[in-house]
């Protein structure tokens, strides 16, 4: 049941993703409007694409760059899963690097986890006052008939002189994606090196989308 949930809250995720920013089509100066809705696009885009992903799951890759990149501070997240294993100011370039290998990683991921997304219902907590805050926490409950709701803690960011916020974080039973990105990355940067795990990610990124194996196979026994 803890991994099940696991894979939901993976599943949420991508309506942040951790992935490289493109430009956005549109700007949000209320972070709770921005969850709703990237949220409401992204789920009602899978609902219409179901014929196209059941011929074809590398479609979710399309869903993700389209619908998802634009909302998230890749850059951020890239930094923080870093962390002081390396002077990203004096390695400006082998970082770029890896923001760009960590982006197409994070679009395998998580259009892998897009496959157990059905007919959920996504519930956000109605709007608080923000302030000056930079950082906040918006928590989303995942309605799905049958089962026991989960609670999902999305974190935004807004940049230091500008208006528009930005996804860095998600939180699910208390697990933080961006901490376990940080611990599955973070000693392999120490002991291989940056470019070291640049190449690994772009390795990794070439997988085909598909249903996580321990999963599939829960589902047929």
């Amino acid at each position: 049941m803890k991994h099940f949930l696991r894979n939901i809250g993976a599943t949420l995720a991508l309506t942040v993703g951790l992935v490289l920013p493109l430009q956005a089509t549109e700007t949000y100066t209320d972070p709770y409007k921005m969850i709703e809705a990237v949220a409401d696009k992204t789920f009602n885009r899978i609902k219409t694409d179901q014929p196209i992903i059941k011929q074809d799951l590398e479609h979710l890759r399309t869903i993700v760059v389209e619908e998802l990149l634009p909302y998230v501070d890749s850059r951020y997240a890239a930094a923080i899963v870093v962390g002081r294993t390396v002077d990203i100011r004096e390695n400006q370039q082998a970082f770029d690097e890896f923001v760009k290998a960590f982006e197409q990683y994070m679009i395998g991921s998580y259009a892998g986890a897009l496959t157990y997304y059905k007919e959920q219902k996504v519930m956000i907590e109605p709007a608080k006052p923000v302030g000056t805050q930079s950082i906040i926490t918006i928590r989303t409950r995942v309605i799905d008939p049958g089962k026991p709701d989960i609670v999902i803690d999305f974190k935004l960011r807004r940049p230091r002189n500008a208006e528009t916020w930005l996804v860095i974080d998600m939180i699910a039973e208390g697990i933080s994606l961006l901490d376990s990105k940080r611990a599955e990355l973070n000693n392999m940067i120490r002991q291989q090196g940056l470019p070291g795990v640049t190449a690994l990610l772009i390795e990794r990124s070439k997988d085909p989308v598909k249903v996580p194996e321990a999963d599939a196979k829960n589902a047929s026994e």
